[in-house]
């Protein structure tokens, strides 16, 4: 299956304007998506619907992205998370995909950048 129709993606970022600009890129590839600006709503969202795919920022007003991972794939192991964070080092990376993150995005952003992830992704047995 490939992230079209149905797919609901979740971007937990506190910086509205990348919650736009993840909103508008899936937007056009016709993914549903959602945000959370916290680790709290994002907890919310993902238990009252899991999604397919999160795009979870690492710096958010009540913790470290980085620190959700192991609770979204110990309790929703068919969610993707794409890490995305501005500190964009080898050790951040490093423990992002020891955390469990399926691809890690450093910022800026751009949407050459993201359209080559949602690609290399398009391909995993996604929920619906």
């Amino acid at each position: 299956m490939n992230l079209r129709g149905q797919t609901k993606v979740l971007i937990v970022d506190d910086e509205i304007d990348v919650c736009y600009l993840f909103s508008r890129i899936l937007d056009k590839r016709h993914i549903r998506t959602i945000y959370a600006s916290n680790l709290k709503q994002a907890a919310e969202s993902v238990q009252a619907d899991p999604p397919a795919l999160i795009f979870l920022d690492n710096s958010l007003p009540d913790g470290q992205g980085i620190d959700f991972i192991p609770y979204l794939k110990k309790n929703f192991p068919l969610t993707r998370v794409i890490m995305v964070t501005a500190n964009d080092t080898a050790a951040d990376k490093k423990k992002a995909f020891q955390q469990g993150a399926d691809e890690f995005l450093g910022k800026p952003l751009t949407l050459d950048l993201i359209n080559r992830t949602l690609d290399q992704i398009k391909d995993y047995d996604l929920p619906v």
